[in-house]
């Protein structure tokens, strides 16, 4: 049973290492769009890499970032900016396999946040927000450094609730006792299937239109008639209440 564990875990962390690449990519794959140097390349890679784990890591005060401690972390996250600076990636199989990666290092990472935080004795909400955190806050980071608004605040296909619903599972099986392997496995094949099913029927959260309220003329006298009815009822209601309270003559 050690060993199936042993190989669950190296499992996870090659899968770990290679979110980190596919992160790395994508905050080179930005830097690319905003004609940067070597230099802004391997910033945001970085970033959009380890910026989500190292922020978990420092709020949850369980000693050195991951990130710094394993080189691996680094040396994935350059690699990353390395291809993305070399190599331009497009098509239709691009597209339609980046989808079942990107939400497989979503679930991934969100059970590990997750995991570290209940682990870290946080009520559960905030280890949700570890798991978060871990998932989405590398790329916040990235979009805020080159003056964009985070994607993940609305606009685009699913992506911070999937992280939220994988989350939450993880939490389920956490009560009822499962080991972290299979926490991760559950949370990750969730998030896989949640992402690529908004990629496809391009599900997305609605958006604020920030319309002015108007109220038509039959509205608006439909509320001056009911505000007036209130009002004779009240006025009525202190009558009656005025009359009971006067004193009864000789």
């Amino acid at each position: 049973m050690s060993v199936v564990l042993a190989e669950v875990a190296l499992v996870f962390r090659v899968l770990d290492l290679i979110g980190v690449f596919l992160n790395g990519f994508l905050g080179g794959t930005l830097a690319r769009r905003q004609h940067f140097d070597p230099v802004g390349f391997c910033i945001l890679a970085v970033i959009s890499a380890l910026g989500g784990g190292i922020l978990r890591d420092l709020m949850l005060m369980m000693g050195r970032p991951v990130a710094i401690t394993d080189r691996w972390y680094l040396i994935m996250a350059l690699i990353g900016a390395v291809v993305a600076w070399v190599l331009h990636f497009d098509g239709r199989l691009w597209r339609m396999l980046f989808p079942v990666a990107d939400g497989l290092v979503l679930g991934l990472w969100t059970a590990t946040g997750t995991v570290k935080g209940l682990a870290g004795g946080l009520n559960p909400l905030a280890a949700l927000m570890m798991g978060l955190i871990t998932a989405i806050g590398g790329g916040m980071i990235r979009d805020i450094a080159v003056g964009r608004v985070p994607s993940v605040f609305g606009g685009n296909k699913l992506y911070a609730t999937p992280a939220v619903v994988s989350g939450l599972a993880v939490l389920v099986g956490y009560w009822a006792g499962l080991d972290a392997s299979w926490l991760m496995l559950i949370a990750t094949v969730l998030s896989v299937a949640l992402v690529s099913a908004a990629e496809v029927f391009d599900w997305r959260l609605p958006r604020h239109t920030n319309e002015p309220i108007t109220f038509t003329r039959p509205q608006v006298l439909t509320l001056i008639r009911r505000a007036e009815s209130r009002g004779r009822q009240q006025a009525e209601r202190e009558n009656t209440s005025t009359a009971d309270d006067e004193p009864l003559g000789d």
